[in-house]
């Protein structure tokens, strides 16, 4: 089965290497056929604590590394305007 991969950005660096990225995606409602954001957020691994808030990154899906972080930084695909 193939890895996950979501691409968002970053809103909080929580400790050391770990960062919440927001990953925003469309929908369409059911009954009023008309376009919904919908939101989650997810904790990602970030070994070389690379990451920084408002950087658009993507993670891909790992083994469970704790209760809540089961993806890892694969690449940072922008950087935010600080």
């Amino acid at each position: 089965m193939p890895k996950r991969e979501i691409t968002g950005t970053v809103i909080k660096k929580a400790g050391e290497k770990t960062a919440t990225v927001l990953v925003e995606r469309k929908v369409l409602h059911p009954r009023y056929h008309k376009t919904v954001k919908r939101f989650k957020k997810y904790l990602v691994h970030d070994e070389k604590d690379n990451a920084n808030i408002g950087d658009t990154i993507t993670a891909i899906e790992c083994r469970p590394l704790s209760k809540n972080k089961s993806f890892r930084l694969l690449e940072i695909v922008k950087r935010g305007e600080l």
